[in-house]
């Protein structure tokens, strides 16, 4: 039984050991100039380059052969995309299943609908090789990894929504707090699927301790924890400690933004997924 676990890069993942895991790349688009996020992707030199950019950039999801690509010859394709709230991605990777299953009707493909982005998202396809290894039937698969969605949160810290603003994600007066010097935008995953502000902070480290507060009232209480930042690993730390000083063995990874996620958390971007 050949079984794919898909996702489009906004989980920040490129690699998973232990099954056959497919990454479908996202794009940063800058004028004529295309950035695929994947493997060979130089994140620094992409953030550099956008930062000298004076036109308009934005993001491109992955279109169905993209998507059909990904799935490759497997029996069972497991996927999961960034929220339909403010992406196409979901859409375009459904109507690849659709299409897939009508040309192999005894194949099954199941795509979640993962309402959240960064490493809320690296958590669901964490939770899918786990399932996979505990060689469940493919209905049970489905059904677990709905259930898990329900106990995973996003928060994030951003010191920038520019590129939010610039690509309709969120409305310009809602930024216009973090332009002010030394602002920080606290906030999470809504449980419709939109990234939703929710304080304004005056530092990193109120930011963090901020991101631990929410934690909290989200039902943390020791569970996985996965920590990406846009260039900015003192908060990341920071918040690592914060987290094990209450919680010692918690299960908790530190790891950098890749494409997509640090196009759209800009520098001092922090993303905090975790289970509840």
């Amino acid at each position: 039984m050949k079984i794919r676990i898909v996702c489009d890069s906004s989980a920040n993942l490129y690699t998973l050991d232990g099954v056959d895991f497919t990454p479908v790349p996202m794009k940063v688009i800058a004028g004529e100039k295309e950035y695929i996020d994947n493997e060979q992707l130089d994140v620094s030199k992409m953030l550099t380059e956008l930062g000298e950019y004076k036109g308009k950039s934005g993001s491109s999801c992955p279109n169905i052969n993209e998507w059909l690509e990904a799935f490759g010859d497997a029996e069972w394709v497991l996927g999961a995309a960034l929220t339909s709230k403010i992406s196409g991605a979901y859409s375009a990777a459904s109507a690849a299943a659709q299409e897939y299953m009508n040309t192999y009707p005894e194949r099954k493909v199941f795509i979640l609908d993962s309402l959240t982005t960064g490493p809320e998202l690296e958590l669901i396809v964490e939770k899918y090789a786990e399932l996979v290894k505990e060689k469940l039937d493919f209905d049970k698969i489905c059904e677990e990894i709905q259930e898990y969605l329900r106990h995973t949160h996003l928060m994030f810290s951003l010191e920038s929504l520019q590129n939010f603003v610039n690509n309709g994600r969120v409305k310009p007066a809602v930024a216009s707090a973090a332009k002010l010097f030394g602002i920080c935008i606290v906030g999470r995953a809504s449980e419709q699927g939109e990234l939703e502000p929710l304080n304004k902070c005056r530092g990193r480290e109120r930011a963090y301790k901020q991101i631990f507060r929410l934690m909290s009232e989200a039902g943390f209480s020791g569970g996985k924890v996965r920590i990406r930042h846009s260039k900015n690993p003192e908060s990341a730390a920071a918040l690592f400690e914060e987290i094990r000083a209450s919680f010692p063995e918690c299960d908790i990874k530190i790891g950098k933004n890749n494409g997509l996620c640090s196009f759209y958390a800009e520098k001092g971007g922090l993303l905090v997924g975790f289970e509840s």
